[in-house]
C-alpha cells in the first residue's frame, strides 16, 4: 500500500467493513499480506484500499492457497499482470490441491472400506 493514501480507517472499521475478525487483521499483518501505520496513541490506521485488500485475501485463501503464495501473488494482483512466473506458482498449487484431493479421495475409500466391513462383521449389512 502506498504512503501517499490517506489513513483513515481503525481495525475494528475495517474489520467490520471487511467482514473478518480483529484477529484475521492481525494475522495478516504478522503474515505481512497487509500493511497499516501506527497514530501517536500506538492504534493502527489503515488505508481506504484495506477492506478491498482483505477481501482479495480471503478470495485467495478460499483457493487453498498459503500465506506463503499468497505474498508471491499479491504483487501480481496490484500490478494487474499475470507473468509466466505467476502462471507457474499457480499451476504448481493447482497441482497441490490436485494430489490432496486424490489423497482425500483415497482416504475416504478406506474409510468406506473398513465401515462396509464393520457392517458385514456386525450382521447389519446396511450401507452408506
Amino acid at each position: 500500500m502506498e504512503s501517499s493514501q490517506e489513513v483513515a480507517m481503525r481495525i475494528g472499521e475495517v474489520a467490520a467493513k471487511a467482514g473478518v475478525s480483529v484477529r484475521a487483521l492481525r494475522y495478516y499483518e504478522q503474515q505481512d499480506l497487509l500493511q497499516s501505520s501506527r497514530n501517536p496513541g500506538g492504534q493502527r490506521r489503515y488505508p481506504d484500499d484495506a477492506v478491498e485488500r482483505v477481501r482479495l485475501l480471503r478470495q485467495l485463501y478460499s483457493m487453498g492457497l498459503t500465506s506463503r503464495t499468497i505474498r508471491k501473488v499479491l504483487p501480481f494482483a496490484d500490478s494487474g499482470g499475470a507473468s509466466p512466473e505467476l502462471l507457474e506458482l499457480l499451476a504448481a498449487e493447482r497441482d497441490r490441491l490436485d494430489r490432496q484431493l486424490t489423497d482425500l479421495r483415497d482416504e475416504r475409500r478406506r474409510l468406506h472400506d473398513c465401515l462396509t466391513e464393520a457392517r458385514h462383521h456386525d450382521g447389519t449389512g446396511s450401507s452408506s
